[in-house]
């Protein structure tokens, strides 16, 4: 990811609605919301919702897709990884003080999504792509030390 694809996604999220809308939908995972339900949950104007909504995508953050007469609207997990990776690269100079609690957050996010039975095939294999990304601590040789790596 370059800094500016980055700056951007960073800026939509500054707002605490916007947040709110990003991180709803994260949870929602693949199934995604209608416009209409997330309005309802949040309790705010149609207007302000279109707004934020119309940021996140443009930022590249959600994805929308149309059923019928709604729109449902997804969190987009590969720019969400993409993100985090790119906040994350070469991160700590393998300090694991500063990496392994990091890399723990990272990996159990990584690892609950495939037990779900709700995710779909195409969900499963995000999960797994976005694990393989991801730094992993790893315990070194000779001591109770950690190690921590970007995998490729």
């Amino acid at each position: 990811m370059e800094g500016k694809v980055a700056v951007t996604a960073l800026s939509a999220l500054v707002h605490d609605g916007r947040l709110l809308v990003f991180r709803m939908l994260v949870k929602a995972g693949s199934n995604g919301l209608p416009a209409g339900e997330i309005a309802k949950r949040l309790g705010v104007p149609a207007n302000t919702l279109s707004a934020n909504l119309n940021l996140l995508s443009h930022a590249g953050l959600i994805e929308s897709r149309r059923e019928g007469r709604s729109i449902i609207y997804t969190a987009a997990y590969e720019r969400m990884a993409a993100l985090l990776g790119f906040l994350m690269e070469e991160c700590c100079q393998g300090s694991a003080a500063i990496c392994a609690p990091l890399a723990e957050i990272v990996n159990r996010a990584a690892c609950c999504a495939p037990a779900s039975k709700a995710l779909d095939n195409d969900a499963r294999r995000r999960a797994v792509r976005h694990r393989r990304r991801w730094a992993r601590c790893v315990p070194e040789h000779s001591s109770t030390a950690l190690t921590c790596r970007r995998l490729a």
